[in-house]
C-alpha cells in the first residue's frame, strides 16, 4: 500500500514509462536500497527546498527533498513536499534538518532567495543556508543528475517516495517542472 508496486498490484494501474521523460522506472528501481542497506553514516546530508511563489488552492507545492552522499553514491532519504504556508514549509525544512542531522538547507538564490532565507531564519536563527544560483534551464540542470542515475550512483532509500518518483518519471522536458524534481536537482 502506498508504493508504486502497490498501485499496480492492488489497484491494477498500468504504470508505464512516459515517452520523453529523462528518468525511467528501471534506473530508479534497479538501484533502490532498503533502509537497512543504506549507509549508517554519510559524508554530507542536505535538505533542498523549492517553495512556490504564492500559497493558495492553485499554487504549486513546496518541494522539500532530503539527499545524502557517501563516497560517490547519492541517497534520496525523504520527500516531504506538499502544500504549506511559508511558516509551515520553513518549520518542516528546519525540522528535517534536525531529524537527519543535515549539514544545511539548499535554496535557489535567484527565485525569491531573500524571502526564502528570511522565512527560514525566522523559523530558526541558527539554520545554515546554502544558496545556489540556477542560471541554466531545468533540462541542463537535470541532465547530470540523470547521468548519475544511469551510472547506478543514485539510490532511493525504501519505498515511501511514490509521489516524488511519479514526478521524476512523468516529467518531460518542455513541460512545467514539478517542485519535487526542482528541489532534487
Amino acid at each position: 500500500e502506498g508504493t508504486r508496486k502497490g498501485r499496480q498490484e492492488i489497484y491494477g494501474e498500468i504504470l508505464a514509462d512516459v515517452e520523453g521523460s529523462l528518468w525511467t522506472w528501471e534506473i530508479i528501481e534497479n538501484h533502490r536500497v532498503t533502509i537497512g542497506e543504506a549507509p549508517k553514516e554519510f559524508d554530507r546530508i542536505v535538505v533542498a527546498i523549492d517553495p512556490p511563489g504564492s500559497t493558495g488552492k492553485r499554487s504549486d507545492e513546496t518541494g522539500i527533498v532530503v539527499v545524502a552522499v557517501k563516497g560517490e553514491h547519492y541517497y534520496v532519504l525523504e520527500d516531504a513536499s506538499g502544500k504549506y504556508s511559508p511558516k509551515s514549509w520553513a518549520d518542516r525544512a528546519v525540522g528535517l534538518m534536525e531529524k537527519w542531522s543535515a549539514d544545511c538547507i539548499v535554496v535557489e538564490r535567484n527565485y525569491g532567495g531573500d524571502m526564502v532565507r528570511t522565512t527560514l531564519e525566522n523559523s530558526d536563527q541558527k539554520v545554515r543556508i546554502v544558496e545556489v544560483t540556477s542560471r541554466r534551464g531545468k533540462v541542463i540542470r537535470a541532465d547530470p543528475i540523470v547521468a548519475l542515475y544511469e551510472r547506478g550512483l543514485v539510490h532511493h532509500v525504501g519505498d515511501k517516495l511514490g509521489d516524488f518518483e511519479d514526478q521524476l518519471l512523468s516529467w518531460v522536458p518542455g513541460n512545467d517542472s514539478p517542485d519535487r524534481l526542482v528541489a532534487h536537482v
